[in-house]
């Protein structure tokens, strides 16, 4: 029987501890591979919740449609900010606890994690449907735009499942990290799974247009919450989830720690930066491209295609680094592991396996996107128009002529994180889509227009390496003095 068939073998203490222990004892190449190989398929299955519609309504309704989809987006990756930053931050610190004998810590950061996914997507739910009028014109969306009602209508449906992504995807790091990672892709699956079933169904059949790829995200991602949740109460899992609270007399019952908040939160900061970060460079994106659009491209509705361009580049990176942040979240646990063990050996081994890795996907992306930008485009837009079939295949080349460089930059940002330094991780994270890419597309775009804003990707991923590449050394030098005193 295989690895992961023995993982889930229900009530077997033993083999629940094993498939932690394993993280310390097996070969670094074999468990890179299978921690990596589910979490690169769930990061890209995730990444196809958007993708999917983005394809369907950019093919089958309209490109206004497709720009629609592309002025929420900062929305929808705030509210990934947020699963990410409790889930992320609970699964690291589950992770070393694991690692380090400490179960019962373990298990109270997993109970930690469902209260704090299920109270900030109720909260974010709240909020976003109160002011989603005013949250649009902020986003860019102006008055007489065409892809403004597209835009209110997809995502006014897409709040009512906020709890359904938060606790769904937060979740499934948490059950990657006690060494189940099977469980978290068979997650993954089954909510893109019915999300692609769901949309011709609801597009075509019912004639829904972008209602209907709302409501078919929605429904996938509450099937994945209950998968997610169903094994995490079952005694299959390593730790288990309790609802039971202030029942200080129980030592099964959850008790809240203020401590515990803040340590899950210091763990998870470092990619709850980075997707908010990635937020506020998707709305400059929108605002500035609706800008310059129409001047640089020569037609009326200029701002509306390009919005629609940098969707569906914007969608082409996402399916190319998603495998690279699965390599990411793979070799998390392996980190974690190690390093809370002081097998500082394996740290550095799982480090430069992953780097490989990330950077030959890179490579792969990069050769693609070059070669055939224009097949890719009308993956989106078959019938688009002759100004979006310029525009977009030539940004696309433009934008990811750094691409073999992000994997090296993205691992190296994982690895602060496990090593305890969130800050550095933070910086690092920042930095690419933040400290250098958002100057470079105001002062690109106020010189060159919107070609300068596409130029500004490029200059930033330089950049973010170099910066990278001093800091993992610093880091390298100090971890090695560690291991010659331990």
């Amino acid at each position: 029987m295989s690895d992961l068939a023995n993982d889930n073998v229900p009530g077997n203490p033993s083999i629940q501890a094993d498939a932690a222990e394993r993280l310390g004892t097996d070969g670094v190449g074999k468990l890179l591979l299978r921690f990596s190989i589910p979490a690169i398929t769930g990061m890209i299955v995730n990444a196809l919740y958007n993708v999917v519609d983005r394809i369907f309504v950019g093919r089958w309704v309209n490109e206004m449609a497709l720009g629609g989809l592309s002025l929420v987006m900062p929305l929808m990756t705030v509210s990934m900010a947020f699963a990410m930053l409790f889930g992320v931050g609970a699964a690291n610190m589950i992770s070393m606890r694991l690692g380090q004998g400490r179960k019962s810590e373990a298990e109270n950061a997993l109970n930690h994690c469902f209260w704090l996914l299920l109270i900030s997507g109720i909260i974010l739910m709240a909020l976003q449907l109160i002011f989603l009028d005013p949250l649009l014109s902020i986003l860019g969306a102006q008055q007489g735009s065409a892809s403004l009602p597209y835009a209110r209508s997809y995502y006014l449906i897409i709040l009512y499942g906020q709890v359904f992504l938060s606790v769904g995807f937060g979740f499934s790091h948490c059950t990657r990290a006690q060494g189940f990672p099977a469980i978290s892709m068979i997650s993954m699956f089954i909510g893109a799974g019915i999300n692609f079933i769901l949309d011709p169904l609801l597009i075509f059949v019912f004639r829904w247009g972008v209602d209907g790829a709302a409501w078919a995200t929605i429904i996938a991602q509450l099937a994945q919450a209950i998968w997610i949740l169903a094994f995490s109460f079952s005694k299959k899992a390593v730790i288990r989830l309790r609802l039971r609270l202030l029942q200080r007399s129980s030592p099964r019952s959850f008790k809240p720690s203020p401590g515990i908040v803040t340590q899950i939160m210091a763990f998870g900061s470092a990619q709850f930066f980075l997707q908010f970060v990635m937020s506020a460079v998707q709305l400059i994106y929108n605002t500035s491209v609706g800008r310059y659009g129409v001047a640089s491209l020569g037609v009326s509705n200029g701002g509306d295609i390009a919005l629609s361009g940098m969707n569906i580049n914007g969608s082409m990176a996402m399916l190319i680094l998603m495998p690279v942040f699965g390599i990411s979240q793979g070799a998390q646990p392996i980190l974690g592991f190690n390093y809370g063990a002081k097998k500082f050996d394996r740290v550095f081994k799982a480090y430069r396996a992953a780097v490989v890795v990330a950077t030959v996907i890179c490579v792969l992306g990069f050769a693609m996107t070059e070669l055939f930008p224009l097949q890719l485009v009308k993956l989106f837009a078959p019938i688009g128009s002759p100004a979006l079939l310029r525009f977009t295949p030539w940004a696309m080349r433009v934008m990811m002529l750094l691409l073999p460089l992000n994997g090296f930059q993205i691992i190296s940002a994982n690895f602060f994180v496990v090593t305890g330094r969130p800050r550095t991780s933070i910086i690092l994270s920042m930095l690419r889509q933040c400290l250098a890419l958002i100057p470079c597309i105001f002062i690109f775009g106020r010189i060159w227009g919107l070609w300068g804003i596409v130029a500004a990707a490029p200059v930033a991923d330089g950049v973010s390496f170099v910066a990278t590449s001093i800091m993992i050394l610093f880091e390298m030098k100090k971890l090695r003095a560690q291991m010659a005193t331990s």
